[in-house]
């Protein structure tokens, strides 16, 4: 998404992962294929989209995605074999991945010692850490004598950027001007920095309901913004809104400062 004000030059689709051809023969006998390690990008805003695709670190079916307020993204829960349904998922992949879209880099992160298979759910919260909960319902909900029990547990994952060595450089939202965003116009924000800010942006964030790896209307954009101003011990930055429904259908949306690529604890706007 562009920079300047009302104008929204890229938007990019990212599908992660899935079941090959034939998985679902698992219903029927015991065999279950090795899950995609692919991703696949799409820039859809370009005169003819063409897909690059580029592997994971590992397979994984039934995994869930999530944008970050940084704009990277999380791929979690799911299994390495198998696909969607009950008891149809073998080799829980515990690990966290982190992709950063920029370079194309993925990363390990630490892993969970809980399977989150099928029914599976992750979320962002405003804090910027991660709620994630449940797997497999199964019939009636089975705590035992199956391979992979129904669990009803949630955790909650922190991101690095939650670390406290990068609290100098975070923003503190301490105002918004109008919380209540009519398309096309413009608002400000206000902030405190313990440093002086660099490469401050503004990511207007729809939150999914994920689940069954899909997260339905998820979508991040980049506002349109103006250099920081300082005001008294606070910088303020007007922001420009998203132009229209079709960029940013009408609902609430998280609204993240980032300065230096570490972001602030976000704030629910509502748009149109």
């Amino acid at each position: 998404m562009g920079t300047l004000p009302f104008r929204y030059t890229r938007a990019e689709v990212l599908v992660c992962g899935g079941a090959p051809e034939g998985s679902f023969l698992a219903t029927y006998r015991e065999e279950f294929l090795p899950a995609e390690q692919t991703c696949g990008r799409l820039v859809i805003t370009e005169a003819n989209p063409k897909w690059l695709v580029v592997n994971m670190p590992s397979p994984r079916v039934m995994g869930d995605m999530l944008i970050l307020p940084t704009a990277e993204v999380l791929i979690i829960n799911g299994a390495s074999q198998g696909t969607a349904g009950w008891g149809l998922g073998r080799q829980p992949n515990l690990a966290p991945v982190l992709f950063t879209p920029v370079n194309n880099r993925f990363q390990v992160m630490s892993e969970t010692g809980i399977p989150r298979l099928y029914h599976s759910t992750a979320n962002v919260l405003p804090d910027g850490s991660i709620l994630v909960g449940g797997s497999n319902p199964n019939f009636g909900y089975t705590f035992k004598g199956t391979l992979f029990p129904t669990n009803l547990s949630i955790q909650r994952y922190n991101p690095y950027y939650l670390n406290k060595g990068y609290d100098g450089r975070r923003p503190y939202i301490t105002a918004i001007s109008n919380v209540n965003l009519e398309y096309g116009t413009s608002f400000t924000v206000t902030y405190n920095i313990a440093q002086a800010p660099n490469g401050v942006a503004f990511h207007l964030y729809a939150p999914p309901f994920t689940t069954h790896t899909y997260s339905m209307n998820q979508r991040m954009l980049v506002l349109g913004s103006n250099a920081p101003v300082r005001v008294g011990r606070s910088y303020v930055s007007r922001v420009y809104a998203p132009p229209n429904a079709v960029t940013a259908p009408s609902a609430y949306h998280l609204l993240t400062v980032v300065n230096q690529g570490t972001p602030s604890a976000s704030a629910w706007v509502h748009i149109g």
